[in-house]
């Protein structure tokens, strides 16, 4: 895998997993129990868009988009029992995964999947990819969310419930990972609904990753 991924479409990626109530937190700013094992879901590689100072178009007629925040991480070789997480992830970014959150609340409340309210067009976005230089050198470092240039999100991988070990373990094992494979791995408390016009910028360690401007489809 390169590098540098960041002029990559999203017809290099594959599977997009995505790890749900990752962050206490978050879990209880929705009235959600803390999973006893990584809570897992999927997006279509449909749903990704780069942030590139562009406009980020989201549904406008189906109830409150919230953003979410989160880690993501790519995946640069295929798994293999008891692989270390330095040697499967190549790179890193800081992408929102999207989410109709009244869609998602009837869907729960029914008991169906999530697809409706996680998996729509520009639902999982990325920023700028940055080289994977090991856990230590991520819990250094804190990541988030500036919503017209006001902090409404920040998070560490040291406060996930489950860890990126555990993480990639658990698919690898259950579902199988191999280069192209992203993984969204939770988001922080903080969340909120979007509206248009909104400036969105993810950032890692201070250092901006991508930008967009909201606009209601």
């Amino acid at each position: 895998m390169s590098e540098n991924r960041a002029h990559l479409t999203p017809l290099d990626f594959r599977n997009i997993y995505c790890v749900g109530r990752n962050y206490r937190l978050h879990a209880a700013e929705l009235g959600n129990e803390v999973p006893t094992s990584p809570m897992i879901f999927t997006k279509p590689t449909h749903a990704v868009i780069e942030m590139t100072d562009g406009s980020l178009i989201v549904p406008g007629s189906q109830g409150s988009v919230h953003y979410e925040a989160e880690l993501v991480f790519a995946v640069g070789r295929t798994y293999e029992a008891r692989i270390d997480c330095g040697e499967l992830l190549s790179s890193f970014t800081v992408g929102l995964d999207l989410t109709l959150r009244d869609v998602q609340e009837r869907l729960k409340a029914k008991g169906q999947p999530w697809l409706a309210a996680k998996g729509f067009r520009n639902s999982a976005t990325l920023g700028r990819w940055k080289d994977f230089q090991g856990m230590n050198a991520m819990e250094e470092q804190d990541f988030g969310l500036r919503i017209n240039d006001k902090e409404v999100q920040r998070g560490n991988v040291r406060d996930m419930v489950f860890d990126l070990q555990t993480i990639i373990d658990f698919i690898g094992q259950n579902y199988g990972l191999a280069a192209g494979d992203l993984i969204y791995t939770g988001t922080p408390a903080g969340v909120g609904s979007l509206n248009e016009g909104d400036l969105l910028e993810v950032w890692w360690n201070e250092e901006s990753l991508g930008r967009a401007q909201v606009k209601m489809g």
